[in-house]
């Protein structure tokens, strides 16, 4: 089963390699993971895809908890919740392919970012279905690199409430 793991942490040096590693020496494979400070300068908001059984979303929520600079973890998988996934990908596009890319990628609500002489660079961001099917489409033009944030997610409606000392 896929979750999707919202974890708020301490804005500090470290963290994210205190975290992953913890996680890959006990053998959890992050599937996509992201991580950006929050609304409150001294936070961060690290957005895990794990896949696993309840047993394994168990251990990796108590393996979490225990560390200091974990101030809270949030399985969002069963909440009503947006996700979004950003991606650049550079396609090669002589000129007289430039239309066709062009169409595709506004009809995906994307954006060409870069034009060059023999290529083109465009953004687009969903969710991970709508992506994967843009990368299908750009195949057979080319594509040179691609890069992908990969999944960041926040649940519907009201804001959780703060732990104590949180945002502070």
């Amino acid at each position: 089963m896929r979750h999707v793991l919202s974890a708020l942490v301490q804005n500090r040096p470290g963290v994210l390699a205190h975290i992953s590693g913890m996680l890959a020496s006990r053998g959890f494979n992050i599937d996509s993971l992201a991580v950006g400070e929050t609304e409150h300068h001294d936070l961060s908001r690290m957005t895990f895809v794990l896949v696993g059984d309840d047993t394994v979303l168990d251990q990796v929520r108590k393996q979490l908890d225990k560390i200091v600079t974990v101030v809270r973890v949030d399985d969002i998988s069963s909440e009503d919740f947006v996700e979004r996934d950003l991606m650049l990908i550079k396609v090669a596009c002589p000129a007289d392919k430039r239309p066709e890319i062009f169409q595709l990628t506004e009809s995906f609500r994307g954006r060409v970012v870069d034009i060059q002489h023999g290529n083109v660079m465009a953004e687009i961001s969903g969710t991970e279905g709508k992506v994967e099917a843009f990368i299908d489409l750009m195949r057979p033009y080319g594509i040179l690199e691609l890069v992908r944030t990969g999944r960041i997610a926040l649940v519907r409606g009201e804001a959780k409430p703060q732990v104590a000392g949180e945002g502070t």
